[in-house]
């Protein structure tokens, strides 16, 4: 049926809703509510094109506000619908008034020829307002909607107009858009609290300090907060009062272009957070009643209430100019600015009328569909969703949406809201619930499982571990919460708080990257390798204290703390996924998850994943399904000596598949598992010996970064092919390998790689493949903590720490084997 034919918008046509339907079922009892708000959003699209075109309409920011025109005059237009004079004043006119000329429908515009000698007639760096006499005789000054650059003088702000010389202008900018990624490794920051000063921080420190650093830990994608103006620096750019200025606290318009176009140079994708939800309350520099009432660009009725609790109005929807505001918004920043996408902050609070705080995932549909959902939001939604798309085919859209709404990320063609990915926004919770609530021995896997299947079937999720509420309002990070303030100095004896820290820290993030989502975030700048402190903004709370809102990126670049490790364990995480693509690929295929012995094991991309969250209990010989036979060898292991971890399994080991059934599978490994680790196996039947060679060359782009402790990855090397194959490998900034870094195969021996020589408590040794085992007794390993092994019934030490009694004997349950000091 034709829109144009359509009298009720719940009969309106949705060309591809069947494949919303085939998707999530239970949809169809709610195909009423659907078509309504697609035939809302198509009727407004109708209207849009009829009136003014799709494509002028959202370029709005090209006519509004004070805009240069190509004969070098500034023309001048705004909507204020309550006004009954208009001007314009300051440095250009000595604060004279000019006066705007009212053209219909509330729009005042006013022209200002070029100076005699062609040159613009408001300089640069002008200070401007605007002056507005409204029909219940009110003398407002305000600063345009529009304004692009917008500075904070003590307590006020100021308006300046924006033109700079062409010396001034940023000369990498250039709108040569990356290509959309088919997958993101997303690095989450935020510009005022990236450097370690008690100072906010800029857009060059960013682009010269943050930039490389990203780059190197292998994420393809940086997600900027707070980017938009706001006077409230704690509100984290929820307060906004400027939605066209960049945050002049950080540097120019220039500095940001310059930022966005290095990174662009690295290959980084580059996003932006927008609060479309809601703006400041602000009158004097912000939107609130901005032409003297109470309802220009914000809803007057009880919908507001929730908003003006948080300092904050909501945004009508219904209204044409609004959508005009916030549909160019977006555009202004793709087109004058390059990014790449964005993320809609608290899509929630636009889309129900009532603000309830405890929406959550529900099975049933009920609470997602009536009179309480806004739908005008949701045709809003939609509008930005399609003008994105269709007219930047590579944006990435992102929703924040915390009540499992259904068919956000199902195209608009299909009734859904057309976002690209939306954020898993339960995981966070959940983790730190776990961390909180349960001894370690009672952990269940099922739910650790089960709470990343709680997602809705066919939608694209972002997972990450920890969000913005524990590390702001909880004042209690992940990192905090294990390793609390243990000492990370390398040097000294590691405590078993700090060990159970750094062993599920790693656990944690491997585990949210790897087993459902398709795309990570790394929240926050600095948790990916642990940082000791939570975020907290100076307000009158702390006395307007910086010492939490900032970034101590030394921590990881310091060779003598434990802060590397985990640094480390972050890089090979991200290069592991560039390599094997698992964020692209199916979820995972759960082959054990076995609650006794506190182990997860799954399938994704080709990679083998074995989780043992025991935090006493290793498994020597631990038999498991696989689905495909063939020669499996070690691809990352969490408990390897660069990553923090006691080194209790050789990289170099290759494990074959043997005939036996076992996990429903025809074909079975035999593998140590050691407590608290994660191991991750590839197929090397799948993976030839040139794709490991192609990864190897892509990894050593990145140069030698051995003075930040970053060249663990030549180490590493001893778990690939070629190092089977006598290729010897070494690079500037760490060891060169020697001809014992060769495998000898000959009885099924190893020679121990010589990198590992130089400290390994068994050094010479030759090393029994069948057994996988670099934990030996009687090395200075030695610790002293005592635990029940239950497998063996008798009191032993923990597996990063043997009794020194020798002969060595195998854990094997049921014999034991005396071993000579050269052969098992």
């Amino acid at each position: 049926m034709e829109f144009s034919t359509c009298d009720n918008l719940q009969q309106c046509d949705v060309p591809c809703i069947e494949s919303l339907f085939a998707n999530d079922p239970q949809l169809r009892s709610y195909e009423k509510d659907i078509r309504l708000r697609y035939g809302l959003f198509e009727k407004t699209l109708m209207a849009i094109e009829r009136e003014e075109g799709f494509d002028r309409f959202s370029r709005s920011y090209e006519n509004y506000g004070v805009v240069l025109t190509h004969d070098g005059g500034v023309k001048c237009r705004e909507w204020i619908p309550n006004a009954r004079a208009v001007y314009l004043k300051g440095d250009f006119s000595n604060w004279e008034r000019v006066n705007y000329k009212e053209v219909g429908y509330g729009q005042w515009e006013i022209y200002i020829p070029p100076n005699h000698d062609g040159s613009c007639p408001i300089p640069h760096l002008s200070e401007l307002k605007i002056e507005i006499e409204t029909r219940d005789n009110q003398v407002l000054e305000r600063i345009s909607p529009w304004a692009n650059y917008v500075t904070q003088w003590e307590s006020s702000f100021k308006w300046l107009f924006w033109n700079p010389q062409s010396n001034e202008i940023c000369k990498r900018f250039v709108a040569n858009r990356l290509p959309k990624p088919d997958r993101l490794r997303i690095y989450e920051a935020h510009i005022g609290i990236s450097s370690d000063r008690c100072q906010v921080s800029s857009f060059r420190h960013f682009t010269s300090e943050v930039l490389p650093r990203i780059r190197d830990l292998g994420y393809n994608c940086v997600l900027l907060m707070a980017i938009m103006e706001h006077p409230c620096y704690s509100s984290v750019g929820c307060q906004v009062t400027n939605f066209f200025a960049p945050s002049s606290r950080y540097g120019t318009p220039e500095d940001l272009r310059e930022l966005i176009s290095v990174a662009h140079e690295m290959g980084i994708y580059v996003m932006m957070d927008v609060m479309h939800s809601e703006a400041s309350r602000n009158s004097s520099e912000g939107l609130n009643r901005f032409d003297g009432t109470d309802d220009c660009f914000f809803r007057s009725d009880r919908s507001d209430c929730h908003a003006h609790a948080n300092d904050t109005r909501k945004f009508d929807f219904t209204k044409w100019e609004v959508l005009r505001f916030l549909l160019s918004n977006l555009r202004h920043y793709v087109d004058n600015f390059d990014f790449d996408g964005f993320r809609f902050r608290d899509v929630t609070s636009m889309i129900y009328h009532d603000q309830s705080s405890d929406r959550r995932y529900a099975s049933g549909y009920k609470q997602y569909f009536g009179m309480h959902m806004d739908i005008e939001a949701m045709a809003y939604l939609m509008l930005a969703n399609k003008m994105l798309h269709q007219f930047y085919p590579q944006i990435i859209t992102i929703a924040e949406e915390h009540s499992e709404y259904p068919g956000l990320t199902h195209l608009v063609r299909e009734g859904g809201f057309g976002f690209d990915y939306r954020l898993s926004m339960h995981i966070p919770s959940k983790w730190m619930q776990l961390l909180n609530e349960r001894r370690d021995e009672d952990w269940n896997m099922n739910d650790i499982c089960e709470m990343f299947l709680e997602c809705r079937r066919g939608e694209k999720y972002i997972t990450f571990s920890e969000n913005y509420e524990q590390n702001t309002d909880d004042q209690w990070t992940i990192a905090r919460q294990l390793m609390g303030d243990e000492c990370m100095l390398d040097g000294q004896e590691m405590s078993l708080k700090l060990d159970r820290g750094i062993s599920l820290y790693k656990m944690v993030r491997l585990f949210t990257s790897a087993f459902s989502g398709q795309a990570f975030l790394n929240f926050m700048a600095g948790n990916e390798f642990g940082h000791p402190d939570w975020v907290e903004f100076p307000s009158v709370q702390n006395f307007d204290n910086y010492h939490l809102a900032r970034r101590q990126f030394q921590l990881a670049d310091n060779p003598q703390l434990r802060y590397k490790f985990l640094n480390n364990f972050d890089m090979e995480m991200n290069r592991l996924e560039e390599r094997f693509a698992w964020l692209n690929s199916s979820p995972a295929f759960l082959t054990r998850q076995h609650n006794d012995d506190k182990v997860i094991i799954f399938e994704r991309a080709g990679l083998l994943f074995m989780f043992n969250f025991h935090p006493t209990r290793s498994y020597p010989d631990y038999r498991i399904g696989v689905r495909t036979p063939g020669k499996y060898n070690i691809v990352l292991d969490s408990d390897d000596k660069m990553f923090g971890g006691h080194g209790r399994n050789q990289a170099s080991t290759d494990f074959c598949t043997q005939q036996q059934a076992c996990d429903n599978m025809k074909c079975s490994l035999m593998v140590y598992l050691p407590s608290r680790c994660v191991v991750v196996m590839a197929n090397e039947t799948i993976y030839s010996k040139q794709n490991w060679l192609n990864a190897n060359r892509v990894y050593n782009e990145y140069g030698n970064c051995g003075e930040r402790g970053r060249n663990f990855n030549d180490a590493r090397r001893g778990s690939e092919w070629h190092r089977h194959r006598s290729h010897s490998r070494g690079r500037q900034g760490f060891r060169q390998t020697s001809p014992g870094f060769e495998a000898r195969f000959s009885g099924m021996c190893v020679t121990e790689p010589s990198y590992r020589r130089e400290t390994s408590p068994y050094k010479g040794r030759s090393i029994n493949r069948s057994q996988n085992r670099s934990d030996y007794r009687d090395g200075p390993d030695y610790n002293s903590r005592m635990y029940r092994d239950e497998n063996m019934g008798k009191e032993m030490k923990s597996d990063f720490g043997r009794s020194s009694r020798s002969p060595v004997r195998s854990r094997s349950i049921g014999f034991e084997k005396s071993v000579s000091p050269t052969r098992y």
